[in-house]
């Protein structure tokens, strides 16, 4: 460092670097991220759909889930008719508090064999890109539900891969992540999601693994794990810990294995008497889950 340059100077220097880097690469946004671990936090789902953003964000602070993806048509109302004002006013109140806004739960799915339905889907997927940026949400999920039987598989793959890499690339220009959650009963077979993301080219698109009952089929959450760790982001769905027998240990191993300090969001439907004390008895769940993790950092 030169004399003359000041510890302020040195510290803005390398804050407009860091800008730049940003600006470059959209996905920089993760490995800049302040969290060093994996953390809990919530998808609207059910246990949030019928709170306002004021409740969604004082019930997630009074947890420590101190994320939220937020889904799709749920009470906290944030949706493309916001006003600039609004979209405003939404960003405030989650720089405002500890709770990120993790991004935007979409129900956008590109398989249809209906060109007019498909071309809604991805436009419809540009206008909340832009939403997400607005509010300062870091990507939008969205979802293949199946591969339509009149249609071959290989023509619909290839659909959902252009689709994917057209909104991926529409969404570099707002520094946002597209995150493909592994869903619908063909879909989340683990290897037609690998068919689709051998064809996918945009960096910013990746998948949300969702923790689905068939990633223990043959051959079992190891080998079907690996077929996606390559893409696998930013987001992982869960359900509550405490009520199936997927094999979450293994799962956070595994997730050590690449390294991941991405977000564990919390997709729970089952019906509890208090979902503030549920939400606390969940991230005690996880932070015993995550004090267990065995095995090598592999990235």
């Amino acid at each position: 460092m030169e004399k003359g340059l000041s510890r302020r100077h040195f510290i803005q220097n390398s804050l407009l670097a860091g800008v730049g880097l940003s600006m470059a690469n959209p996905l920089s946004v993760l490995s800049m991220s302040k969290k060093q671990q994996m953390q809990l936090g919530l998808v609207t789902y059910q246990w949030g759909k019928d709170w306002d953003l004021p409740t969604l964000i004082a019930n997630c602070e009074k947890t420590g889930l101190y994320g939220v993806e937020l889904r799709t048509q749920h009470a906290h109302g944030v949706e493309t008719g916001l006003s600039a004002a609004q979209r405003e006013e939404v960003k405030r109140r989650f720089a405002d508090s500890p709770v990120t806004c993790v991004g935007y739960g979409s129900n956008f799915e590109y398989h249809s064999p209906d060109p007019a339905k498909l071309r809604e889907n991805i436009d419809q997927t540009k206008e909340y890109i832009k939403l997400c940026k607005d509010i300062g949400a870091s990507g939008i999920k969205v979802k293949p539900n199946t591969l339509p039987a009149e249609v071959s598989r290989e023509k619909t793959i290839a659909q959902i891969a252009a689709s994917l890499n057209e909104v991926g690339k529409f969404a570099q220009d707002y520094g946002q992540v597209v995150r493909v959650e592994v869903h619908g009963p063909i879909t989340s077979e683990i290897p037609n999601m690998k068919a689709i993301f051998d064809q996918v080219t945009e960096k910013n698109v990746k998948i949300c693994w969702n923790s689905n009952a068939l990633d223990l089929a043959p051959p079992g959450i190891e080998g079907n794990f690996d077929m996606l760790k390559e893409w696998i982001g930013d987001t992982v769905h869960v359900r509550p810990f405490n009520i199936d027998d997927y094999p979450y240990q293994e799962l956070f191993n595994l997730l050590r294995g690449i390294n991941y300090k991405g977000w564990i969001l919390l997709e729970a439907s089952n019906e509890v008497p208090d979902r503030v004390a549920g939400m606390k008895e969940q991230l005690v769940l996880f932070n015993d889950l995550k004090s267990k993790v065995v095995g090598k950092r592999l990235r």
